[in-house]
């Protein structure tokens, strides 16, 4: 059996704001704008990796969570404690350089970790942790 992954999700206040950090700055792509119900979906990708997406969507959308529910996701969402994504990258530093030119939150400053990476950490727009990793050069 082959299993691969297709699609992880990342909630976002500000679509706008998400699409410039995550197409502008960490240069994905737009692969699909939809919106329904009042709420909107944007998926991105890399395009070194056509078959994996990033579905930028609002917090709690389920038809079913209830208002209260809703405003709870929100409070999370701003506190930055909901997770993100880790990308890999051939050049932490040089990301890393162009991620805090744009202004994003930095989490961690790129560093030598004991398992084999060198990696670095931002916050979304959103408040998501992303952390960015390069493979030890052997």
């Amino acid at each position: 059996m082959d299993l691969k992954l297709r699609q992880c999700f990342i909630a976002v206040d500000d679509h706008d704001k998400a699409l410039t950090f995550y197409c502008d700055v960490l240069g994905l792509e737009v692969r699909n704008d939809v919106g329904f119900e009042g709420m909107r979906w944007v998926t991105v990708g890399s395009p070194a990796q056509p078959d994996v997406e990033i579905v930028l969507e609002p917090p709690a959308a389920h038809p079913d969570i209830s208002p209260a529910d809703k405003e709870i996701m929100a409070r999370l969402l701003a506190k930055g404690v909901l997770r993100g994504v880790n990308f890999t990258t051939s050049d932490c530093d040089a990301l890393f350089a162009r991620v805090r030119e744009y202004g994003a939150d930095v989490v961690q400053e790129p560093m030598d970790q004991p398992y084999g990476v060198r990696d670095c950490a931002f916050r979304d727009p959103a408040g998501n942790m992303l952390r960015f990793m390069q493979r030890a050069r052997e």
